[in-house]
């Protein structure tokens, strides 16, 4: 009995051990998993050359009907001007990338050569930042300069996802780019519109106004009361 009672309580200490040990494993495999979520670009599968894809979502914030405005818009681009723009979001970048580096090392990797590259126009989307890059090819920047490019990524784009709309932001940029490498009139960023508010206070003008016309009230009621109280007085006294 001495035995027994000695191996059950020295069994207690185990089983605290052992409950550690299973929740250390299963934090740790929590953690584990906690990167996989991150997108570096070797996770963005390859292009299909006998099915182009124009917009990957990985990120899931592009809506059925928007995405297949996306597609039109960019597939008729592609058809009509030899120009390709795409599309891709994702929802967290790897550790220590940013949308530009990882736009350029996507850009690289679906289009390793100068050749492939020439009419290419890529833009990426980070939903957890909302950080935006685009990249494009030597052909491309004669219809699309810089200044343009930059201008879509960093201000079409922007402006909406201000307000967290991420299909009209890519709906915008795809227009504005498909515009532009069409050789249409480039329609410029978005009108940002600032609120004024009314001022609660009076102008110089009207504060100057109304003190005159109090001050000539003043003078007109002092000009009939004076005389009259001076009368009355008069009159009591003599």
């Amino acid at each position: 009995m001495r035995y027994l009672i000695t191996s059950r309580l020295s069994s207690k200490p185990w089983r605290r051990l052992w409950g550690m040990a299973i929740a250390a494993i299963l934090w740790l495999a929590t953690i584990g998993v906690q990167p996989a979520f991150a997108t570096g670009v070797y996770d963005i599968p390859p292009l299909d050359p006998n099915q182009p894809t124009w917009v990957l979502d990985q990120a899931d914030v592009i809506s059925p009907l928007n995405q297949g405005k996306l597609d039109k818009t960019l597939s008729n681009l592609a058809q009509q001007t030899g120009n390709q723009v795409r599309i891709v979001t994702v929802r967290r970048l790897d550790y220590g990338e940013t949308p530009d580096s990882f736009t350029s090392d996507l850009f690289t990797q679906w289009f390793p050569s100068s050749v492939e590259q020439a009419n290419q126009v890529l833009i990426v989307l980070d939903t957890v930042t909302n950080g935006t890059a685009i990249r494009t090819g030597e052909k491309a920047q004669t219809q699309l300069p810089p200044d343009v490019a930059t201008s879509v990524a960093q201000e079409t784009m922007r402006v909406p996802l201000r307000e967290g709309n991420y299909n009209q932001s890519l709906v915008d940029a795809a227009n504005r780019l498909s515009a532009v490498l069409s050789g249409e009139a480039d329609p410029g960023p978005p009108e940002i519109k600032v609120a004024v508010a009314e001022s609660t206070f009076k102008s110089a003008e009207e504060t100057d106004d109304r003190s005159a016309t109090i001050i000539v009230i003043g003078l007109l009621i002092a000009a009939t009361v004076i005389p009259m109280v001076t009368y009355f007085m008069y009159q009591s006294g003599s």
